[in-house]
């Protein structure tokens, strides 16, 4: 069973940064995939950025492509995810997630990840 706690949200002005940060109990975190999702109110979850097991590759969404940037630490079980240059639209609940499998490329589909984290709220006002 893995649990994960996310943390570091908050409400801030357009153009700020936050860092958010996903701690991971368990003893595959290493070893599994990652993303960061998110879901603004009335909207569908939609994928915003993923990492592979080792950190070597990355993916992010067009809408913050160049803005936030998602990293690991195997050795703290934690995953970031630095979101610069804030904007009304990135308001939201940001989820991270942890692969079905050991050893996978990152994902942008939501079906491929089996455990959530119960969210952390951003607030990015204009």
């Amino acid at each position: 069973q893995v649990q994960l706690v996310e943390s570091g949200g908050g409400l801030v002005q357009a153009g700020s940064s936050l860092t958010l940060s996903c701690a991971a109990s368990g003893p595959t975190f290493s070893s599994k995939a990652m993303g960061w999702f998110r879901q603004a109110p009335g909207q569908e979850r939609e994928f915003v950025a993923a990492i592979s097991w080792d950190g070597r590759n990355t993916i992010d969404a067009d809408s913050v492509k160049g803005r936030f940037t998602i990293s690991r630490d195997n050795a703290k079980n934690t995953m970031y995810l630095q979101m610069n240059s804030l904007k009304p639209d990135d308001t939201g609940v940001y989820y991270c997630a942890s692969a079905f499998t050991l050893y996978g490329f990152p994902s942008r589909d939501s079906k491929n990840y089996a455990y959530w984290g119960q969210g952390t709220q951003v607030t990015v006002s204009s």
